[in-house]
């Protein structure tokens, strides 16, 4: 592995939950899990997803940490059964920037799970990793999801749209920002174009 690639094994833990890495013993949990057309319809996830498409997604996701290029993780309670996945990908040279994603299979929804994790691994990627900026890009459709961006303290950047493809039709997907630890000015800018979208919020 490279000396500047992602930490592989990872474990975080705090807020309640477990961030573990993937297991091929996982694979039933997974399907069940990601075959929704909720997630298909916010995410370029096939659909159906069924039993060869998680042994890809699995196969994928340890190729992808083994060489560093990401961090994909289940979510878990106490680090058995996956009840979600946090992502963080896209890292830049530089490694000043990178992208995170989140999903909850939707028996585990509105148990602040998908706030606990997004909060969990921000926090790492700061610190831990002296990360400079985390984005999101999510469709302004996605209602649950942009609410937890909010709560985790990430503002639209109004940067244009970026148009995705899936299974269920094309998605646009708004940019947002990690806004801790971001200069007074630079912060409240991307607070005021969140407003300016959704209203003055907390």
């Amino acid at each position: 592995m490279a000396a500047d690639a992602l930490p592989y094994p990872l474990r975080l833990q705090g807020s309640g939950i477990v961030l573990r890495e993937w297991q091929p013993d996982d694979l039933e949990d997974l399907v069940t899990m990601l075959d929704e057309p909720a997630i298909a319809r916010w995410t370029p996830m096939p659909s159906p997803f069924d039993i060869e498409a998680g042994l890809a997604y699995l196969k994928r996701a340890q190729t992808g940490r083994l060489s560093g290029r990401r961090i994909q993780l289940a979510i878990t309670v106490d680090g058995g059964e996956p009840l979600g996945e946090m992502l963080l990908f896209g890292v830049t040279g530089d490694r000043r920037e990178a992208e995170l994603g989140y999903l909850v299979g939707a028996r585990h929804r509105r148990r602040g799970l998908a706030t606990a994790a997004l909060t969990l691994l921000s926090g790492y990627a700061c610190g831990t990793l002296g990360l400079g900026r985390l984005l999101l890009r999510i469709d302004p459709c996605n209602t649950a999801s942009t609410s937890v961006a909010r709560r985790c303290g990430y503002r639209l950047t109004g940067e244009p749209p970026i148009a995705q493809a899936g299974p269920y039709g094309p998605t646009s997907l708004d940019t947002w920002e990690y806004v801790e630890g971001l200069p007074g000015p630079r912060r409240q800018r991307l607070r005021n174009v969140a407003a300016r979208r959704y209203g003055r919020r907390p």
